[in-house]
């Protein structure tokens, strides 16, 4: 009976581990495709963005009024693909914004890691400051959830005009040890998204937007990222919001908009 129970035990101490040491991409990036193509519109245009190893990344410009237009960059959550942005593109008044989806979402080829994505990242900015219809010195990066740590990575590595972070957190570690305190998740993850080592040395200004109901990504995390910062920074709670329906509620809009005038 000992015995038994021992070698259960044993089990579950060996297998869970494993398991998620050989399924964490499944677990991190939920790739969803392309369910439906965005409307036509004169101001909307399809991207094709060449990755550094040859991976084709797809998504959209939806140009702002007057060129060359400011820009903001976004980079969506770990199951976003990013099309349903180009028709509540209009929140960003007087900016152009640009949708590219993660490589495996979409219409992007290619499989998702994190070497790759902050890699795509910074192509991403590259190939839009390279843009006539850019002002290439008023470039924001905005990433949500998973793609705060890709924004965070771009602000660190080129200069931004600012940066929009929503329920960023400060590493994907330090989250997966909240929610599974019983496993050695600081040995496990391959993925390891480790912001707040970053954000130190980051002086671009910050909008970090929080939902109060965040169970995902507690505001914990998103605050240990934000008194980090180095940067001039402004803290935004959205209250009756939790992790998935920010964006729905009417102050989030507000909010960005508000920061992005300051930036004019």
């Amino acid at each position: 009976m000992i015995g038994s129970i021992l070698k259960i035990v044993l089990g579950v101490a060996v297998g869970v581990p494993l398991f998620v040491w050989l399924f964490q991409e499944r677990m991190l990036f939920f790739q969803r495709p392309l369910e439906s193509r965005p409307a036509p519109r004169p101001n909307v245009e399809e991207v094709s963005i060449v990755a550094a190893d040859g991976v084709k990344l797809r998504g959209w410009l939806v140009k702002g009024d007057g060129a060359p237009a400011p820009l903001v960059i976004y980079f969506g959550g770990n199951a976003e693909e990013v099309s349903w942005l180009v028709d509540p593109a209009d929140h960003f008044t007087g900016w152009s914004l640009l949708l590219v989806n993660f490589r495996g979402y979409g219409e992007s080829e290619g499989k998702p890691g994190e070497k790759e994505l902050l890699e795509d990242g910074l192509v991403i900015h590259d190939y839009a400051k390279g843009r006539s219809e850019v002002n290439s010195e008023r470039i924001v990066a905005m990433g949500r959830s998973l793609g705060s740590g890709i924004a965070v990575h771009l602000a660190a590595h080129r200069p931004l005009r600012a940066v929009i972070l929503v329920s960023p957190y400060d590493s994907i570690v330090e989250v997966a040890k909240r929610h599974y305190p019983f496993l050695p998740v600081s040995l496990m993850l391959r993925h390891r998204f480790d912001s707040i080592a970053l954000a130190p040395r980051i002086e671009a200004p910050l909008l970090c937007l929080v939902a109060t109901g965040d169970r995902v990504i507690p505001a914990a995390h998103s605050r240990a990222l934000f008194e980090a910062w180095r940067g001039t920074k402004t803290w935004h709670q959205v209250p009756h919001a939790d992790h998935d329906s920010i964006s729905g509620e009417p102050e989030y809009w507000r909010s960005i908009a508000d920061f992005l005038r300051t930036l004019r």
